[in-house]
């Protein structure tokens, strides 16, 4: 389940743009342009700020974001490029048994990884949104009355009390964060 990556863009305590990167990029910049104060954009997934250039016109804004995304990923089969060594620490039983087994370590490793990557698909997807959550209410609301409170009530998964508490913080920024906090809360009982 591949979902496209959104974002949302912030002015201040307003709301600018939700969707794309590119579309966010060009609500960002016009506001920047018009003299706006902190402009903000969130990557929805991570909860981490996007770092984007505005100088020149959008048409750089652009051309700028073209330039910073990543290569394709690999097609499946065996990745001629695309490979990364790194070095792994095991006890020489450890080593005795990868030897083992058929196809090798590497092999041994790549399908442990896949079998790890399976199993804990939602606990890892629980966890990242919970992270996201947490870095944008910090960015966005650290200063606002009761976020600290808010912050407990999130963790303890007190998702009324969260909402009351949220309820009184800027219109745009406190459904920016009880939407990500519903994501939480899904994948939550999911898990």
């Amino acid at each position: 389940m591949d979902e496209a990556a959104t974002y949302t863009a912030f002015a201040a305590q307003e709301g600018l743009a939700a969707g794309s990167l590119r579309d966010v990029a060009l609500a960002a910049k016009a506001a920047h342009d018009s003299g706006r104060e902190r402009v903000l954009v969130f990557d929805d997934a991570t909860g981490r700020t996007v770092e984007l250039d505005f100088r020149g016109t959008p048409d750089d804004v652009l051309a700028r974001l073209a330039a910073s995304e990543p290569p394709p990923k690999p097609g499946r089969g065996r990745p001629r490029l695309g490979v990364t060594a790194r070095e792994v620490t095991l006890l020489p039983r450890h080593w005795e048994w990868l030897a083992s087994q058929p196809g090798g370590a590497s092999a041994v490793l790549r399908r442990l990884v896949e079998q790890a990557l399976r199993e804990n698909s939602g606990a890892d997807d629980t966890r990242q949104a919970l992270e996201a959550a947490h870095r944008a209410m910090t960015t966005l609301a650290g200063d606002l009355p009761d976020y600290e409170e808010a912050m407990r009530a999130f963790y303890a998964k007190d998702y009324d009390r969260f909402g009351s508490l949220t309820a009184v913080w800027p219109r745009d920024i406190g459904d920016y964060l009880r939407r990500l906090v519903a994501t939480v809360r899904e994948r939550r009982a999911r898990a």
